[in-house]
Order: structure tokens, then C-alpha cells, then sequence
């Protein structure tokens, strides 16, 4: 298991977003990175693969505004991290605007997702550090992709939940632009991606799988129901579990075999593991009760599946545990 990592990534480190209704600390912040590098063995260097994987997934007008954000937002006189405060309600018609505040209500769905001085920088890195570890992946060995900021949530046009660029979905790109037929994409963390089932909803080579909890309680809400299973000619790719506050290991098991039959369904010759460890019962902002040493069966489950894996970091904020429940988890493979 080779595990890949940017430093460059630990140059987003915005200071607060907004939370039920008031300010907090920004619970996304270096330390997570720098906890998980510090429990590996060893972690090698992304590669920079270049735009090109990136517009495989990312509009080109998206890149162009998270590359330019934060600077439009302090050339218009403004303190501190760019944050959105207002959002076109669905069926608005498009108007073209250019002020920073219209431009981050445009690309997000939420407040909690800032853009800082280093976050364009990060998120590149941090797809870039996806792309570096699939290649290992393609070689034929499983690989970690230490990513930062995290990229479920992120959408081809929109950035929320923390992340920006979707690591796992460009990455599931790149696969299959190299040859691989079917990839598919196990979800795995707390929240449910919303982004990339959005960018493969019609896209019936790539299975999107995803465990997390019930969005009639849990962040993002308005993805990740049972019900939601692909789109025009992918119907039947996209399997949402979705588990109630509290799930312990039992039935989490029992969700993921279940999720499991599907992908041996599908049969794969690629699997990407979005692996969020905010199912720890300690997480801050998360709600499931899973042990440190559940992690290790976690693993070992997917495992069985038997096709090179590539393992994308997503979330997972009780920094102190964080590096111990990532090395349980890699430990099962």
C-alpha cells in the first residue's frame, strides 16, 4: 500500500464557517493532513499530471473561478476568507455577472465551504496527489491518496462541504481514459457525496456506491435517498444506503455487504474508496459510533472484492484519532 501526499496541501487553512446559524472554527484545517502523515510509515509525492484530468470532470469556467476567487474577493476590498451569502433559487433565469459575490453564490451550495488565501493551490494538489496514487493503482497496487481538502461534494460547477475539486471523480475519469472499462466508486464516508453522484448520475460506466446517513436528518439533505439511482441510461448504477445517527459496526456491516453485492455485480476492474473516518464515534460534526478497531474489518470487507483500489482521503475531523483510525483502516488491505 503506497500512500501519496503534497505538501502543498496544507496551504488552505480557512478560519471559520457558518454552523447552525452561528460562526465556528472551521473544522477542515491542516492538522487533519499533518495527523494522518504523521501515523504512515511513509508517504511519497504527487506528480503534476496538468489541467486536462481536471476539465474531465471540472467546467472550465469552475476552475477559472477557483483559481481567481480569493483574489477578486480581496482586489474588491474584502478582509478575511471569501465566503457565499447568497444563491439563485432553482429556476432562476442565468444572468452573467461579475462581482465576487454573485460569482460564489453562482459555483456553491453553502456557507460553510470558504475560499482562502492557499485553497486553489490545495485542491489542486490534492487532485493532483489522486492522479499520482491511481497510477500506482493502475500498476496493479492499491494506493492511498492523502487528499486535502476533501472533494465528495464537489460538483463539476459547484464547490460545498469543504471541498472544492472532486478528487475521487477525477480520478475515476483518469481510469477510465487509461483503459479501464467499469469503475466503480464505494463511498464510505459520514456524508453522502453528493458531487459525484451528481457527475456520474448518467453515467453508466461508473458505479457510484455510497453508505453515509440519512439525508432526512444529515447534511447535504437534498442527496443520497434510497430512492436516488441514476439517470437516463444509467439507471440502477448509483445505490444509496442511507444509516441513521448512532449505526455501530453491526449494521454498518451489514449496509456494506450490500453495497458490496452490488459492485460484484457490476464487476469492476477498478474500485475508488472515498473514505471519510468522521464515522468515528469521537467525530465533532458526525453522527455514527464506529471504534478505531472497526476499521481494520471495514477494510478488509472491501478488500475481498479482489481489483486494484485507490483510497481517496475525505473527511474525518477528531484530528488526535484522526491518523490512527486511517492507518486501522489501511491496515485491513
Amino acid at each position: 500500500m503506497h500512500a501519496f501526499f503534497s505538501a502543498r496541501e496544507l496551504g488552505h487553512a480557512p478560519t471559520r464557517e457558518l454552523h447552525n446559524g452561528g460562526w465556528i472554527a472551521h473544522a477542515e484545517t491542516p492538522a487533519r493532513a499533518e495527523s494522518i502523515v504523521a501515523a504512515l510509515p511513509a508517504v511519497l509525492p504527487a506528480v503534476d499530471h496538468g489541467l486536462a484530468p481536471l476539465l474531465a470532470v471540472h467546467t472550465p469556467d469552475y476552475l477559472d473561478f477557483l483559481r481567481d476567487a480569493y483574489r477578486l474577493w480581496r482586489n474588491a476590498g474584502r478582509d478575511g476568507d471569501a465566503i457565499p451569502y447568497v444563491w439563485p433559487v432553482v429556476g432562476r433565469r442565468p444572468v452573467t455577472l461579475n462581482r465576487i459575490d454573485a460569482l460564489l453564490g453562482r459555483f456553491s451550495f453553502d456557507a460553510a465551504t470558504p475560499i482562502a488565501v492557499g485553497t486553489w493551490d490545495a485542491a489542486y494538489w490534492g487532485a493532483q496527489t489522486a492522479l499520482t496514487a491511481l497510477d500506482a493503482a493502475l500498476a496493479g497496487d492499491h494506493a492511498f491518496a492523502l487528499c486535502r481538502p476533501p472533494g465528495h461534494h464537489a460538483g463539476a460547477d459547484y464547490f460545498g462541504g469543504y471541498c472544492y475539486l472532486n478528487h475521487a471523480a477525477i480520478a475515476a475519469r483518469a481510469a477510465r481514459a487509461a483503459g479501464r472499462a467499469k469503475v466503480a466508486i464505494l463511498d464510505v464516508d459520514y456524508h453522502h457525496g453528493n458531487g459525484t453522484q451528481d457527475i456520474f448520475w448518467d453515467d453508466a460506466s461508473v458505479f457510484y456506491a455510497s453508505l453515509h446517513a440519512d439525508p432526512a436528518t444529515d447534511y447535504p439533505f437534498y442527496w443520497g435517498h434510497a430512492d436516488e439511482i441514476g439517470g437516463v441510461g444509467a439507471a440502477g448504477t448509483t445505490l444509496n444506503l442511507p444509516l441513521s445517527q448512532r449505526t455501530t459496526i453491526g449494521p454498518y456491516l451489514a449496509a456494506l455487504d450490500i453495497a458490496l453485492a452490488a459492485l460484484r455485480g457490476f464487476a469492476p476492474d477498478m474500485l475508488i474508496v472515498s473514505f471519510g473516518a468522521d464515522t468515528f464515534a469521537a467525530d465533532p460534526i458526525s453522527g455514527f459510533a464506529l471504534a478505531t478497531a472497526d476499521y481494520p474489518t471495514v477494510a478488509a470487507r472491501i478488500a475481498e472484492l479482489g481489483c486494484p483500489t485507490l483510497i481517496v482521503m475525505e473527511g474525518g475531523y477528531a484530528t488526535a484519532e484522526l491518523g490512527v483510525n486511517v492507518a486501522a483502516f489501511l491496515s485491513g488491505f
